[in-house]
């Protein structure tokens, strides 16, 4: 089997190649990202937070935990004060010139639907023109479809690939980019649609295609996604008012209609990032792509269900809305959670965690993952959350995409290797 049909990192580093600057509205410069541990002092790290206006990268911090906290420079002498004798780590020394490092694009020339695709990240619209590259490659065998429009009229753009056996077989469906800023999702989801395709003349592959419909959405959050790029880079929500807030955005993946009321799990602040809404399933994504997935089961039959999300290198399972609530065929689920943990770390030695959600990371109301497998029906369903645990977080570097994209393969060829 051949994982690493692209060009090693190493060679990828020294080649020459034109970039472009994406733009960047908002400045991060002189900004600090530090990894805190919490220990027992939760309410003391909740306040100094809330007292100094800070930010956080992995929501609220829980005792035990640690807390990845961003920290502008008029507030540096301030926190550094507050938290003297704590343990802390700093991730970014100065937030605005990894993002500048980060978003340095290569030009991307259209036709050109190849490897080195992977050597950096990419607008929007050439997102947009690779899924159309790729396809026209195989346009026997491939489809660009959309699960419908965004806030703002972008279509929920995707692409529908399958083998010599044609179309219309149970569906494995992959979800990318559904917080905005989880760039490396994006290139995830496209790098297994590109390895499939570019592959066919591996029987094991070409067996995958056989049994299988591949519908993949590299960026279910087109305005969020178009945000990071234009205004924002760390933006996570869609970019929805709410009544009587100046505050925008809806948490897409708080937003699904399906245990969004349980407490807990989402906020009801539309300012927080993890805003459920004002209502369930009012995120005109959220509509559109449950609609979908609804739609799809009943044509075909979803089989399984990925959403992709980073960071914290973790491998999870329904549910996130209880820690007590039991999947029926848990069993199952989390020995295909573990290995296909295990096969991701054969590749390069990164290590995932596998559990349910709520358990393995924190309680999540209105997930994508429990309305999957609840109300659609899916036999199986992961949401996982890539590179790393915490040395670069949401601003993963370039030379970190072919590696993730070569593990995170690896975990997927053990599910459809082992799924029945």
């Amino acid at each position: 089997m051949k994982y690493n049909f692209l060009v090693s990192s190493a060679v990828l580093a020294l080649a020459s190649a034109a970039v472009a600057q994406a733009p960047q509205r908002r400045s991060y410069d002189g900004y600090k990202v530090v990894r805190l541990t919490v220990g027992q002092d939760v309410a003391k790290v909740n306040s100094i937070i809330d007292r100094l206006g800070l930010t956080t990268w992995k929501g609220k911090p829980r005792a035990g935990a640690a807390a990845d906290i961003v920290i502008p420079p008029s507030q540096a002498d301030a926190f550094a004060a507050e938290t003297a004798g704590m343990e802390a780590v700093t991730m970014h020394e100065d937030l605005g010139a990894s993002i500048a490092q980060e978003s340095t694009f290569h030009i991307y020339a259209a036709g050109s639907a190849n490897a080195t695709w992977f050597e950096s990240y990419h607008s929007y619209n050439d997102h947009v023109q690779f899924l159309g590259d790729l396809q026209s490659q195989f346009p026997e065998q491939s489809q660009i479809v959309s699960s419908g429009k965004s806030l703002n009229g972008k279509d929920i753009t995707g692409i529908h690939f399958w083998g010599k056996s044609g179309k219309g077989k149970p569906a494995v469906v992959f979800h990318g980019t559904v917080h905005a800023r989880e760039w490396i999702s994006t290139m995830v989801v496209e790098y297994v649609a590109h390895y499939l395709l570019n592959n066919q003349d591996d029987a094991e592959v070409e067996g995958f295609l056989d049994k299988y419909d591949f519908i993949f959405f590299p960026f279910v959050n087109p305005d969020g996604f178009i945000y990071t790029q234009t205004e924002d880079r760390m933006w996570r929500k869609n970019r929805q008012s709410s009544s009587g807030s100046n505050c925008l955005g809806h948490d897409i993946n708080r937003n699904w209609p399906y245990k969004w009321d349980v407490s807990g799990g989402a906020s009801s602040n539309p300012c927080a990032e993890d805003f459920k809404g004002e209502s369930e399933g009012d995120a005109p994504e959220t509509e559109a792509l449950s609609a979908w997935l609804k739609s799809t089961q009943a044509g075909q039959g979803v089989k399984l269900f990925i959403d992709w999300h980073s960071y914290s290198q973790l491998f999870m399972t329904p549910y996130g809305y209880s820690c007590t609530e039991v999947a029926s065929n848990n069993e199952e689920l989390q020995s295909l959670a573990k290995g296909a943990a295990a096969a991701i770390e054969k590749v390069h030695g990164t290590s995932f965690e596998a559990g349910p959600i709520c358990s393995t990371i924190y309680k999540a109301t209105g997930s994508s993952v429990d309305y999957t497998y609840d109300v659609v029906g899916a036999d199986y369903v992961f949401t996982a959350e890539l590179r790393d645990r915490g040395n670069y977080g949401f601003v993963l570097p370039p030379e970190q995409i072919v590696p993730t994209c070569e593990e995170t393969y690896a975990g997927v060829r053990y599910l459809l290797q082992n799924m029945k």
